[in-house]
C-alpha cells in the first residue's frame, strides 16, 4: 500500500497549456499535438497523461492537459527530440502559448 501512496503522490504534477491557433494550421497543429502526445507517453516513463482538448465554440483554442511524476519529470519532457518539434512546430505556424498553468493535483 506505501508504493501505491507514494507513486499517487509523485504523480500530481499537472500542465494546463492553452493555445491559440490559426484557423488554416489548426489540422496541421493537432497532428503535431498528437505526435507530441503519443512519444510523451510512450517515450517519457514520468509522463502519465497527455490529452489533446478542442472547443467547438472556440475552434481556435487548442488545450494540452499534461499529467507529470514530478517537476523533473516535466523537466526531462522539456529536453526531449519530440518537444523540440514540437517547439519548433509552435514557432513556425505562428500559434500563441496564451496560457500555461502548473498545478498540484490533489485528489483522487
Amino acid at each position: 500500500m506505501g508504493d501505491r501512496v507514494t507513486e499517487e503522490m509523485e504523480s500530481r504534477f499537472v500542465v494546463l497549456a492553452e493555445f491559440t491557433v490559426p484557423p488554416e494550421r489548426r489540422q496541421e497543429f493537432l497532428d503535431l499535438c498528437a505526435f507530441d502526445s503519443e512519444r510523451s507517453t510512450t517515450d517519457e516513463p514520468g509522463c502519465r497523461k497527455f490529452e489533446v482538448l478542442t472547443s467547438s465554440e472556440s475552434p481556435e483554442m487548442v488545450v494540452l492537459y499534461e499529467v507529470y511524476d514530478g517537476q523533473a519529470a516535466f523537466d526531462f519532457h522539456l529536453k526531449t527530440p519530440h518537444y523540440a518539434k514540437f517547439a519548433r512546430g509552435v514557432e513556425e505556424m505562428g500559434v500563441r502559448k496564451t496560457l500555461v498553468r502548473f498545478l498540484t493535483r490533489q485528489y483522487p
